[in-house]
């Protein structure tokens, strides 16, 4: 015997709405669009919209992934997906297969990612509440900090014209972001950088290592900037904050010592850094990492995380770490 809900069923389509039965007393009706069950286990289908791809991986008792992409085929849901547990954090990490196969390309993501979460971190233990960007090229990093929760004062300095025009955009409707378009140095002083090397500008010409290494070292234009010291920067940069607690990162492409050296004896003003340090020199003049640590070292500030940036892709030898540092009796005493 055919029920009044059966026949409502069939009714339906005939005035253009979408019907999709999913069992005795259960269905699905929609406007637009059609639907297509896909079975997981028993008793448990997931519901599509006709026309896409999923793919559905079981990760863990109870626990499937589920990802759509448009397909113009009828492929049935597939997916090379696995959990790994990251210790005893709690935390799982999702791995798509073909990722991991790119060794590289997935462990320098990995370390970007855990660069930031540590750097998230060590500014709320200690803190901060003035972050100074040196070489913030177009706010990458200042973009960063905030998705990462750190909400207090950003001072970020660019001299190139074009990413500054672009950092200048991203920091308009952040009041508490602030952008400078000079260097920072050694010096007040004004010098060419070298530009048209995307986010490698730098003061400093390639070595020979880098030209071999990176195709857009054999052509450069120059620009005429101004660089400044960060000491004679700092009580404008920190006006109005009681109690500041800066950082100082800087990612300037060989340049990152200079900049130090340009704080002068109110480098000790702040709680900790991050710097790009070399372990294969892409800069002539620049320094080794070891000459770049004992610098940092000698001035109180102790290794918390080193992260790779680049890596060589035939050797796999790091050409560049991010070091972050930190002065480690100041946690103590947080704003």
């Amino acid at each position: 015997m055919v029920t009044l809900h059966r026949r409502l069923l069939g009714f339906l389509p005939r005035i253009g709405v979408r019907v999709t039965d999913l069992g005795p007393g259960t269905a699905v009706v929609s406007r637009r669009g059609g639907r297509t069950r896909v079975p997981l286990v028993a008793g448990a289908d997931l519901l599509v919209r006709s026309g896409d791809r999923y793919a559905v991986s079981r990760l863990a008792e109870d626990v499937w992934l589920v990802l759509g992409q448009r397909s113009r085929g009828s492929s049935r849901p597939s997916g090379d997906w696995r959990t790994d547990r990251l210790g005893d954090s709690g935390a799982h990490l999702l791995v798509d297969g073909r990722a991991a196969a790119d060794e590289r390309r997935l462990q320098l993501a990995a370390a970007s990612y855990l660069c930031a979460h540590h750097v998230a971190a060590m500014l709320e233990s200690y803190g901060v509440n003035c972050v100074f960007d040196v070489g913030a090229n177009t706010g990458q990093y200042a973009r960063r900090l905030r998705r990462s929760g750190y909400t207090g004062r950003i001072v970020s300095f660019e001299p190139t014209a074009d990413a500054f025009a672009r950092l200048r955009r991203a920091a308009e409707s952040d009041p508490d972001w602030f952008v400078h378009h000079i260097a920072l140095g050694r010096a007040d002083t004004e010098a060419e950088i070298h530009t048209g090397w995307n986010s490698m500008n730098s003061l400093l010409p390639p070595s020979d290592y880098g030209r071999d290494r990176y195709q857009r070292f054999a052509r450069t234009r120059t620009e005429r900037i101004a660089v400044r010291r960060l000491d004679g920067l700092l009580e404008r940069a920190l006006d109005g904050i009681t109690d500041p607690r800066p950082y100082l990162k800087m990612d300037t492409q060989g340049y990152d010592l200079e900049v130090f050296a340009g704080a002068g004896e109110r480098v000790g003003d702040f709680l900790g850094l991050q710097s790009e340090v070399a372990a294969l020199r892409l800069y002539e003049g620049s320094p080794t990492m070891g000459e770049a640590l004992a610098v940092y070292e000698a001035s109180g500030f102790g290794i918390t995380g080193m992260y790779p940036v680049t890596r060589e892709p035939a050797t796999g030898r790091v050409v560049e770490f991010d070091c972050v540092m930190m002065r480690g009796d100041a946690v103590s005493a947080p704003g």
